[in-house]
């Protein structure tokens, strides 16, 4: 195999403002949970609507974007890629976290939300 591809793409809404953090000199991080909705009919034939929850991290000029535009309730899309990191927990169980590293990002405009 050789083309590996590790790409996201996802559009819902923010569950809260952009939380920023500031690394050194140059170095911005952005992080937003998004709620993106599905909608199915289960087997009794009722609606379900379920919500997954994703951690979206915006690393420098785009921190800055998502600092300015997303708060919480704001309609995006975004497309990146899934990056997956480890670390210790207070009890000292090994955890891991996935999150999707965005590249690209998408805002609905006024007269799309109508």
């Amino acid at each position: 195999m050789e083309n590996v591809v590790n790409k996201v793409m996802l559009s819902g809404c923010a569950g809260a403002d952009a939380e920023v953090k500031i690394f050194g000199e140059n170095q911005k991080l952005a992080r937003v949970n998004l709620a993106v909705n599905e909608h199915y009919r289960n087997s009794l034939g009722e609606d379900v609507k379920k919500t997954q929850w994703f951690t979206l991290t915006f690393w420098n000029t785009k921190a800055d974007l998502a600092e300015a535009q997303i708060k919480k309730g704001t309609w995006f899309a975004v497309e990146g890629r899934l990056q997956t990191n480890n670390y210790e927990a207070k009890d000292g169980t090994k955890r891991y976290a996935t999150e999707i590293v965005v590249n690209e990002v998408e805002f609905k405009t006024a007269t799309e939300t109508k």
